[in-house]
C-alpha cells in the first residue's frame, strides 16, 4: 500500500498547476497530524513548496532543475482560496502600461486581505493589504491605471493620464469614470478632468 505521502503527492500530480493544497482538503487520506507529517515532509524533500502557513503547491521537474508554479497562475489561485482581491502594485501596473522604465526588484501585490508573505522556492512575493479604492476594477485596465497612478509622483499624473486614457476603450473609460467615486480627491480630479477633455 502507498504511504501517506505519496497518495497526496498522486492527488497533488492530478491536480492543474498552481493549485493551492491544504491540509484540510486532505483528511480523507489520513488524520490531520499524519497529513501535517507528510506534507512536511514532502516539503523537506523539495517535491511540494510551502506557500505559506498550510498553503503548499506542487514543484515540477525541469532540465534546470526544480521550479515552483508560475506566479501569475498561483497568485489567482489563492485569491479564490482566500476570497480575495489580490492585484498588481502601482510599480508593476505603471511598467505595464508604459508610464515608468523602473522594473520592481521584488514581486509586490496588493490585496484585500492580511499582509503576508509568500514563499515561491527561492522567489519570494510580498501581498500587501490595500484600501479598498486601490484595488478597484481589479484584473481591468481601469483598475490597472488606477494602481499605476499611485506609484507616480503627483507632478507626472496629469501626463501619464494624457498618455493612457486615449488609449482606453469606451468601455474602460465608463469603468474609470464609475471608479472615481471612490478614489480620493487627488485621484478624482485629473481622471475627471482626463476624462472630459479625452
Amino acid at each position: 500500500m502507498a504511504s501517506l505521502s505519496e497518495r497526496i503527492m498522486e492527488e497533488a500530480v492530478a491536480l492543474p498547476e498552481a493549485t493551492p493544497i491544504c491540509a484540510g482538503a486532505l483528511l480523507h487520506l489520513g488524520n490531520r497530524a499524519a497529513v501535517d507529517q507528510a506534507l512536511a515532509r514532502l516539503t523537506r524533500s523539495r517535491r511540494l513548496f510551502r506557500i505559506c502557513r498550510g498553503v503548499y503547491m506542487r514543484t515540477f521537474q525541469t532540465r534546470f532543475g526544480l521550479r515552483g508554479p508560475e506566479i501569475e497562475k498561483a497568485i489567482p489561485a489563492l485569491s479564490a482560496l482566500w476570497g480575495e482581491t489580490i492585484v498588481p502594485a502601482g510599480g508593476s501596473a505603471a511598467n505595464v502600461l508604459g508610464l515608468s522604465t523602473q522594473i520592481p526588484i521584488r514581486s509586490v501585490y496588493l490585496t484585500s486581505g492580511a499582509t503576508r508573505r509568500l514563499h515561491f522556492g527561492s522567489v519570494e512575493v510580498f501581498l500587501r493589504h490595500a484600501p479598498r479604492w486601490q484595488l478597484v476594477a481589479p484584473y481591468r485596465p481601469a483598475g490597472r491605471l488606477v494602481r499605476a497612478l499611485t506609484f507616480l509622483h503627483r507632478h507626472e499624473i496629469e501626463d501619464a493620464l494624457r498618455t493612457v486614457v486615449p488609449r482606453l476603450s469606451a468601455a474602460d473609460r465608463f469603468e474609470l469614470s464609475a471608479v472615481r467615486a471612490v478614489l480620493p480627491t487627488w485621484l478624482a480630479g485629473p481622471i475627471s478632468t482626463a476624462l472630459a477633455s479625452g
